[in-house]
């Protein structure tokens, strides 16, 4: 990648101002410039089933979606756009249609007379992808892009005569064999990919242009993006941008990844329009985008000097910031999460249940979950008992001075800036609002922790910038990023402190999460490990890379992933893709340990990464095939029973 470490994606990476992005007309709906962030989706029916069709989408536009997105497939269900179109019209409904093409450009130059805007995927709109690697010449890659550049212009004509907009959708998941042979499966040549594409509207003066970068794995989602658009500053000409981390999922895993990666490119002004692709029905996505678009609206900030400089870390690769070791904080260790017990009137052995401890009464012994909590924080409060080895408890600096400063496993948290009661050579917590100067003496304490809080409202910025004036220092001590949330819906909470951890997690910056909420304490740990599980920084879970279901679906893709779910889940760290069809099926799988895509009506290929290994299962038998795969390869782990 890059090596270049100047902000050159954003316009100031202290202070969120949103891009200045060329304005793009759908219909009535205008994209990008001055427009606000405009919320989409995309039905789940069969677009020949217009009954189903025109119900569907009218569903999305009561609940707020501004545009619709339908699959064309092939010629006919292009066709059959014109008329779902009417009847929507005939409703009253004048919202813009899209038409999603994969591998058919005469579908798409159909779509493009009757829809408002078209969106092709440069990966299989003139390339095939069959996971060959091609050794091209120079002149032989370039006759490669002439062939597209023939096959291309035609739609790209049309649309500029007929005034039908367009999207290059780039998906990680189905980058062609010639961008994967030359530059790999990286945000790179996902870039690379669309801007081949965007040259050939250039060429032809045709700028109603959108450009997405998706990915199932956030951070190569933001790394594309950021890359996208220091391309196009480039350039001088900054197409708006359509967010969105595809194949999210369901549940609170799906709006978790959602929110951190869609979060993390909002929070430096990058974003024009939102896609939340959940494996639910389309009109479920709708809120969940809406209150993400939400949170950069009306916001409380610190304000800081405008930003100028090399950044101490690359924006455009992953690694985590170099710290010192500190017990089980820091270094090359995964990032801590943190449970506070601070405001409970008692503290029991079964309230330690909430945040992964089980205490057994016959056994008189402690079984420890996948997502059990590093720490628990219990401020003034007292512990009669004696709690599990592999959990530290935190006290604030009288308690722990008091009553715990002689018993293993416990440590203070100062909160008054005052260095000189600290012991230099023992572990200890400064709590530190971020917004304020680091203690001057700070380098004379290796084995402090600090706890970065704030109550403003723009906590990437702030947090960033203390990422900033630790590296200006040469300080290492480890960073806990604490949260802090009132929000009662549990939807709403989750959206927000995702939003704020991702773009901190994704470059690399915090040793751990401290979320202080008045949600109960299991959700508030279950976020903490969906955040960082997320991020791709500490995986406590199975993930699923399961597609949100179109019209190209050929199963139910919600019953089938709760169906393999409830198989699997127990399987810490493994990766199954779940896939409706083969569009981006087999090149999620290149990310995927497993999995599961469905070819035909009721047939399913399994994979094992990206290689099919069983053709055409029924669909009756594919999810104990799958599991039987899954036990022939020597990863399957029968689940936990606890005392």
């Amino acid at each position: 990648m890059s090596s270049n470490k100047k902000s050159t994606y954003c316009s100031d990476i202290l202070n969120r101002q949103r891009l200045n992005t060329i304005k793009v007309s759908v219909g009535s709906v205008t994209i990008g410039g001055d427009a606000p962030i405009r919320i989409q989706s995309m039905t789940t029916t069969d677009t020949m089933d217009t009954e189903q069709s025109v119900a569907q989408s009218a569903r999305m536009i009561a609940a707020g979606c501004e545009m619709v997105r339908l699959t064309a497939p092939s010629k006919k269900e292009a066709e059959n756009l014109g008329l779902i179109k009417k009847e929507l019209r005939d409703l009253g409904l004048s919202t813009p249609l899209v038409a999603d093409i994969h591998f058919t450009p005469n579908a798409a130059e159909i779509a493009a007379l009757l829809v408002e805007k078209v969106r092709v995927n440069p990966g299989n709109y003139a390339d095939k992808k069959k996971f060959e690697e091609i050794d091209y010449t120079e002149a032989s890659y370039q006759a490669e892009l002439v062939r597209i550049e023939e096959k291309f212009t035609p739609l790209v004509l049309l649309c500029k005569k007929h005034g039908t907009a367009m999207r290059i959708g780039t998906n990680h998941g189905s980058l062609s064999d010639r961008i994967l042979s030359r530059y790999g499966d990286t945000p790179e040549g996902m870039v690379a990919s669309a801007m081949e594409f965007i040259a050939i509207c250039e060429k032809h003066s045709y700028d109603q242009v959108v450009v997405s970068m998706k990915a199932s794995n956030t951070i190569v989602m933001v790394q594309a993006y950021r890359l996208l658009v220091s391309k196009m500053l480039e350039n001088n000409k900054i197409y708006p941008l359509h967010l969105g981390v595809t194949e999210a999922g369901d549940g609170e895993d799906g709006r978790i990844k959602s929110a951190v990666g869609i979060g993390a490119l909002l929070e430096d002004g990058i974003g024009d329009t939102i896609r939340v692709s959940l494996t639910e029905e389309p009109e479920y996505e709708i809120p969940v985008a809406q209150k993400i678009a939400q949170k950069y609206k009306n916001q409380h900030a610190f304000n800081f000097p405008i930003f100028e400089g090399e950044l101490p870390y690359n924006p455009y690769e992953y690694a985590r910031r170099e710290t010192t070791l500190i017990h089980n904080i820091g270094g090359k260790n995964v990032p801590v999460v943190m449970a506070d017990f601070s405001k409970k009137d008692t503290i029991s052995p079964a309230s330690f249940f909430a945040f992964g401890y089980n205490y057994s009464h016959n056994l008189d012994k402690w079984n420890l979950q996948d997502q059990a909590a590093d720490y628990v924080f219990i401020g003034d409060n007292s512990i009669t008992f004696e709690v599990p080895g592999t959990l530290g408890v935190i006290c604030s600096w009288i308690n722990w001075s008091t009553n715990y400063k002689d018993k293993k496993g416990y440590y203070p948290l100062f909160s008054d800036g005052d260095l000189s009661k600290i012991d230099k050579n023992k572990q200890a917590f400064l709590s530190l609002e971020a917004t304020e100067n680091l203690p001057e003496n700070l380098v004379d304490y290796p084995k402090l922790i600090l706890v970065a809080k704030t109550k403003f409202s723009n906590k990437t910025q702030i947090f960033r910038n203390l990422y900033l004036n630790l590296a200006k220092k040469n300080l290492l001590n480890p960073v806990i990023l604490s949260f802090d949330s009132t929000d009662i819906d549990v939807e709403n909470f989750q959206l927000e402190v995702s939003s704020d951890a991702g773009a901190m997690l994704i470059d690399g910056f915090g040793d751990g999460l401290w979320i202080n909420a008045t949600q109960p304490q299991k959700i508030i740990n279950s976020t903490a490990f969906g955040i960082l599980q997320a991020t791709r920084t500490r995986i406590s879970k199975t993930e699923y890379i399961s597609c949100p279901s179109c019209g190209r679906t050929l199963f139910d893709l919600q019953e089938t992933t709760a169906k393999i779910r409830a198989r699997t889940s127990h399987l810490k760290g493994l990766k199954i893709g779940i896939m409706g069809c083969i569009v981006n099926g087999p090149g999620e799988m290149a990310d995927a340990d497993y999995g599961y895509v469905g070819t035909g009506p009721g047939k399913i290929h399994l994979y094992k990464e990206k290689t099919v290994v069983r053709k055409n299962v029924p669909e009756s038998d594919a999810v104990e095939a799958l599991i039987e795969l899954i036990k022939e390869n020597g990863d399957w782990q029968s689940p936990k029973v606890l005392d």
